[in-house]
């Protein structure tokens, strides 16, 4: 009997794929081929419109070109930002940038459609991503099962992965690949704070440029009228706030009304996106909005109060008016939602977000009292901090307004801490548009005696710092809440305030018309000391205009005639004050001893009451006097003391003044090196125009 081969085939067995015969002489088998799985590109075409983020792209190729290193996951590149500020975009541009990186494929994956009641059904986006690495694939039942398939298919690969619409750490780490030569781009509303162990390069995206915004929306729509109108264009980029999603809409605008002149586009698109937002992102902030708990919530719909574009904590706790940790809390949820953006000195809400946390408000049947009252919160604790800040930073001086120790804020927002003039004037500066629109606020909700306090406590400030468009409009403002008051004290100081800022931007008739009605209403003002002070200050205003205006007759009276009054009332600082104009007076007449006599009197006088400003101020124009006068190593000393003085305080307009007098007085003596380090100096801090900030006065 022959002897016999047993086969056994234990196991699944496909159809077709076993052939078994005692005795073969001959075989031939025809069967199809195993199709070979296609390399998946899961990226849509590029879009025709992309502009700028050169800086992201830049900074993922070169994380790209590094390697690995000691890591042994992929590279995560996390773009974050609210919606409509273009990280989709973003993410797909970068991952066809690393498509020759990453050759083994590009997957993509959306978690909010995976989403149910909040939660990503994870299993189901590994099962996604498994049936792109390979169609033929069974995906297990369990998420386990599907994690370990996961890893499986992609250990040794090279693939870039692009997941939207992560909230967290948490949701995106099942979907990491395990090679460590992979690349995963995430976009997501907020920063992955919980994402551990990996390689993250965090780039949160901003809104565009103006420029870039411009170059944006006329790559959008081709159309001679964004060319024949460069203003309007302009202003219709500025419109959209450099958010992307925003240009795309006003493109559409101005395809759809290709007769309408363009500047009347501009109005109806302001008027529609106000009114009816963005419908490509509206959803998506919908959502955000909807995923806050109630403070965050409350305090979302109450942001567009704020008048600055950087809310910090102490401003979310005074709209609140809650502690410090509550308001802490919910910017910190509002920042993770996406419904805040990441500026270089903090948070802020996008311009086109304050509109939608407006409609929210309205939807919300939101109180309208709950608004008013955090406006008022905000004005007095910002009107609070600023006395507090300007009292440190001047020293005491001429107020009509009450003491800011006296003045009221909410209980629960602790007072800011001004250990010296240096803090309290660089604060004044960093919170100036807080502060300006704070008198916006208390004039718009009847705040009179809130608006005029800002301004005086912002007096000291403008010396330093020259915002003219933002004194002029709160100094205006202030005037008109003194005079709605009936509060004559406070018209007079308010005139005063307000006139300055007009001469120094040459609207003379202006300002004489200020202090025309100032003098006059002085008059009308009893003869208490402070009255009698307040009277002598609106001469001294008048004086000064005459001498800004080169009529030096006219302004010496007006400087003697205050000088006696402070001197009657026994009034120190005014006495100095007024010594050191007369004797800018006598330098700009050629009374070079008298000058002298006079500037050297008001510089001591300062240097013994402790008022560094105006010692600072009174030893340059004595170091200007002395010059004159042929000693220019007593003026060098006293123009190196003013220049220290000024970089203390922060204050540009003055250290540019003393850095010229500072060059050519080098160049007097013959110092070139000095003059030229100075010179330099100086070209920092100029204007592009070359202008220079006003005199010193």
């Amino acid at each position: 009997m022959a002897e016999e081969t047993w086969n056994r085939v234990e196991g699944p067995v496909r159809a077709g794929s076993i052939v078994q015969a005692g005795s073969v002489g001959e075989l031939h088998v025809h069967q199809a081929a195993v199709p070979v799985a296609a390399v998946p590109c899961q990226l849509p075409p590029a879009l025709a419109h992309f502009e700028d983020r050169a800086d992201e792209r830049a900074r993922v190729l070169a994380a790209v070109a590094e390697g690995p290193g000691d890591g042994g996951g992929p590279l995560v590149v996390a773009l974050s930002g609210m919606g409509g500020i273009g990280k989709t975009a973003l993410g797909f541009e970068l991952a066809r940038a690393l498509l020759d990186h990453c050759p083994d494929g590009a997957l993509h994956v959306d978690l909010d459609d995976l989403r149910r009641d909040g939660a990503v059904e994870t299993a189901d986006a590994l099962g996604d991503l498994l049936r792109s690495l390979d169609p033929q694939t069974r995906p297990e039942q369990e998420l386990r099962g599907r994690a370990r398939q996961y890893w499986t298919a992609t250990q040794g690969r090279r693939l870039v992965v692009v997941v939207d619409n992560a909230r967290s750490g948490a949701e995106l780490r099942p979907l990491l690949p395990a090679s460590a030569a992979s690349v995963v781009i995430v976009a997501g509303p907020g920063q992955l704070y919980d994402l551990d162990g990996v390689r993250l390069l965090d780039l949160p995206l901003g809104p565009l440029g103006p420029e870039d915004a411009a170059n944006l929306l006329r790559r959008i729509v081709a159309d001679p009228r964004l060319a024949a109108d460069p203003e309007a264009a302009a202003e219709l980029a500025r419109r959209c706030a450099g958010l992307p999603a925003a240009l795309y809409v006003a493109g559409r605008w101005i395809r759809r009304h290709r007769r309408r002149e363009l500047r009347r586009l501009v109005e109806d698109l302001t008027t529609e996106l106000d009114r009816e937002g963005l419908p490509v992102v509206e959803a998506v902030w919908d959502a955000a909005y909807a995923s806050l708990g109630p403070v965050a919530a409350r305090l979302y719909r109450l942001l567009p109060h704020h008048p600055a574009p950087v809310v910090d904590d102490h401003a979310a706790a005074a709209l609140l008016g809650t502690d410090l940790d509550v308001a802490a809390d919910a910017l910190d949820e509002l920042d993770s939602a996406g419904l805040l953006e990441r500026r270089p000195d903090g948070l802020g809400m996008h311009a086109l977000l304050r509109g939608h946390a407006l409609r929210r408000a309205r939807a919300a049947s939101a109180s309208a009292s709950d608004a008013v009252d955090a406006r008022r919160r905000l004005v007095r604790w910002y009107r609070r901090q600023a006395g507090r800040a300007d009292l440190v930073a001047a020293g005491p001086r001429l107020t009509v307004s009450a003491p800011a120790a006296e003045a009221p804020a909410p209980a629960e927002v602790p007072d800011l801490p001004f250990p010296d003039a240096a803090t309290a004037l660089h604060w004044l500066e960093a919170e100036r548009l807080a502060l300006y629109g704070c008198v916006r606020l208390a004039a718009e909700d009847g705040l009179d005696e809130e608006a005029v306090a800002l301004c005086e406590a912002l007096w000291t400030h403008f010396l330093d710092h020259r915002h003219y468009a933002d004194a002029i409009e709160a100094f205006g403002r202030g005037v008109a809440a003194a005079v709605r008051a009936e509060r004559l004290a406070a018209t007079v100081r308010m005139r005063c305030q307000l006139a300055r800022p007009l001469w120094e931007q040459h609207r003379y008739e202006q300002a004489a018309d200020e202090l025309r009605l100032a003098v006059n209403g002085a008059r009308l003002l009893g003869d208490s000391p402070e009255e009698r002070k307040l009277r002598a200050s609106a001469v001294e205003f008048r004086g000064k205009l005459a001498s800004v205006r080169g009529d030096w007759a006219a302004a010496v009276p007006d400087f003697e005639a205050a000088r006696e009054e402070h001197r009657a009332i026994g009034n120190a600082y005014g006495v100095m004050l007024q010594t050191y104009l007369l004797g800018r007076a006598a330098v700009a007449m050629g009374e070079l001893p008298r000058a002298v006599e006079l500037l050297t009197e008001a510089h001591a006088e300062a240097t013994a009451l402790g008022r560094e400003r105006m010692a600072a101020r009174t030893g340059f124009e004595l170091g200007s006097a002395l010059r004159a006068a042929g000693r220019r190593e007593q003026a060098a000393i006293l123009y190196r003391a003013a220049l220290t003085a000024a970089r203390e305080r922060r204050s540009p307009g003055d250290e540019l003044r003393v850095l010229d007098a500072l060059s050519a007085l080098s160049e007097e003596t013959g110092d070139a090196e000095a003059a030229a380090v100075y010179r330099a100096a100086a070209t920092t801090l100029r204007g592009p125009d070359g202008s220079t900030a006003t005199p010193l006065t």
